[in-house]
């Protein structure tokens, strides 16, 4: 089971611990090592990305955001986290829990599920789907907001 933890990172399955927002790209890889096996990604707008599968979902982590020229960091560590199911599994429940507040974000309709969290979903959150069941999670910091 996964956990999303929106102002912390994510809980990791079994006792491989919590991927927490702000932790280097080694310490990050570690954690989701102790699961899956990490393969390097691509991420427009950060310095390091890798993905790891899963019991049909995909793991995507990314971190140290840069401006929108990449001279300059705008975040330091782990900044953003995204599970997507495997497109032949969206016909029913996932076969790996993916819990926000106690509820299986893939493991009941997409209905159900925003009936469930009552449109109390933290801005950093993202649930995408168009079907009957949700295909995708992210959760990324909170952004900094700059003052002039």
């Amino acid at each position: 089971m996964f956990e999303l933890l929106p102002e912390v990172g994510l809980r990791l399955p079994g006792c491989a611990g919590t991927l927490r927002f702000g932790v280097d790209e080694r310490t990050a890889q570690w954690a989701v090592a102790t699961v899956a096996d990490v393969r390097v990604g691509w991420v427009c707008g950060v310095r390091w990305a890798f993905s790891a599968r899963y019991r049909g979902l995909t793991l995507d982590v990314h971190g140290d955001a840069t401006d929108r020229r990449g001279r300059h960091q705008s975040a330091a560590g782990l900044v953003g986290i995204g599970l997507t199911r495997d497109p032949f599994t969206l016909a029913g429940p996932s076969a790996c829990p993916v819990v926000l507040r106690g509820i299986d974000l893939f493991g009941y309709p997409t209905a159900e599920v925003s009936d469930a969290l009552h449109d109390c979903l933290s801005p950093t959150l993202r649930l995408s789907g168009d079907g009957l069941y949700l295909s995708a999670v992210s959760v990324r910091v909170e952004p900094v907001s700059v003052e002039s």
